[in-house]
């Protein structure tokens, strides 16, 4: 007699079609979410950009206040005066730049010039003048020029109208102050209020401490350069000193190298020799920065890995652009401070890949 079969149920079980339903329905929300998120990017951005500026500010706001100053003024106080700074650089950099731009195409010309005195004149008729190569680069090129001087035009527009925003919500939190704190943590239990607040102090340090050690390197580099450029004799040694300092410092990865490229095409404008050394000493004085005076001055006021630094400065500029850029290495500075003090740390075990000294492994009797 054979043994029967067991019978296989092969209806689904009754919580199959509930669960593909919240599937459906998270995925439908996800993307939704995407979306919305997607199409608020710049609002985003924008409100982070500026409440990291108004933590920034919120210190030189306090000490103002603590001088029976209303904060609605200490706040304006503030704000207005590093306005008029960021406008006084630009001022002196853009001088700076039309005067070299200016200089360097008579140089051309005067090169243009020479050349076609020096050729004999049969071959010296086949080179177009300066004008001749003007107009045909009108004609040639007219219309792409135009278009690109409309989008410029554009993006002036727009990171104008982005700047307004940005400043405006700057002064709100900032003119807020402590009302925008308990607005914040008064739907919040105390001991949730007290970690906010804790992480509200630990952005705030670091935020305040990366400024500040910025403008120290920024005004020892921008001296530095301008005694150096002054005792080899090149032109325009202050501002080129104050822009090499205020680059460097506070245009992220790539700081380092336009604020030396400026100073070496002037210094090469007047001697390829003089070009030759003022590479020289960028080069010396970076080596001078990142060995030993960036470390003293950053050390307290920005602990952070150099590969987190540079992940976080590409990623953040990947998405809030340049401004991003720059903020990215206190956010991650300040996401890393948080995180060590709320990140629960065991005891090691002992491996060699914990060391920089592997030792080797002992091997018993055979």
């Amino acid at each position: 007699m054979s043994a029967s079969l067991p019978v296989v149920d092969r209806r689904p079980p009754p919580w199959l079609p509930r669960a593909l339903v919240q599937v459906v329905i998270a995925a439908i929300v996800g993307v939704i979410a995407f979306g919305i998120l997607g199409s608020l990017q710049g609002i985003i951005s924008t409100v982070l950009i500026a409440f990291v500026l108004a933590l920034a500010m919120e210190p030189a706001v306090n000490t103002l206040v603590r001088h029976r100053w209303r904060r609605a003024m200490a706040t304006a106080t503030v704000m207005v005066g590093g306005l008029v700074a960021v406008v006084a650089l630009i001022a002196v950099f853009g001088n700076l730049f039309v005067t070299q731009l200016v200089q360097l195409v008579a140089a051309l010309d005067e090169a243009l010039v020479e050349v076609r005195a020096g050729l004999d004149p049969a071959l010296a008729g086949q080179i177009p003048d300066r004008q001749a190569l003007v107009t045909e680069a009108l004609e040639r090129y007219g219309a792409d020029l135009a278009s690109g001087i409309l989008g410029v035009g554009g993006l002036l527009v727009s990171g104008f109208i982005t700047a307004t925003g940005v400043l405006l919500i700057t002064f709100y939190m900032l003119a807020a102050g402590p009302r925008l704190r308990i607005a914040i943590c008064r739907p919040l239990e105390p001991v949730r209020q007290a970690r906010v607040l804790a992480m509200w102090g630990i952005a705030q340090e670091k935020l305040s401490g990366f400024i500040a050690s910025r403008v120290v390197l920024a005004l020892v580099s921008a001296v530095c350069t301008t005694l150096f450029l002054t005792v080899i004799g090149i032109d325009y040694a202050v501002p080129l000193g104050l822009f090499v300092g205020v680059v460097s410092q506070f245009v992220p990865t790539v700081g380092t190298y336009i604020a030396g490229a400026l100073p070496i095409a002037v210094a090469g404008a007047q001697s390829i020799g003089l070009g030759l050394v003022v590479l020289a000493w960028i080069i010396a004085y970076q080596q001078f920065e990142n060995l030993i005076l960036s470390p003293r001055v950053s050390s307290k006021a920005l602990e952070i890995n150099p590969a987190v630094s540079f992940v976080a400065v590409i990623a953040f500029g990947a998405v809030l652009g340049p401004m991003g850029a720059f903020i990215g290495l206190p956010l991650a500075a300040t996401a890393q401070a948080v995180i060590s003090t709320y990140l629960r740390r065991h005891e090691l075990i002992d491996s060699a890949l914990l060391r920089d000294d592997p030792v080797e492994p002992q091997h018993g009797p055979t």
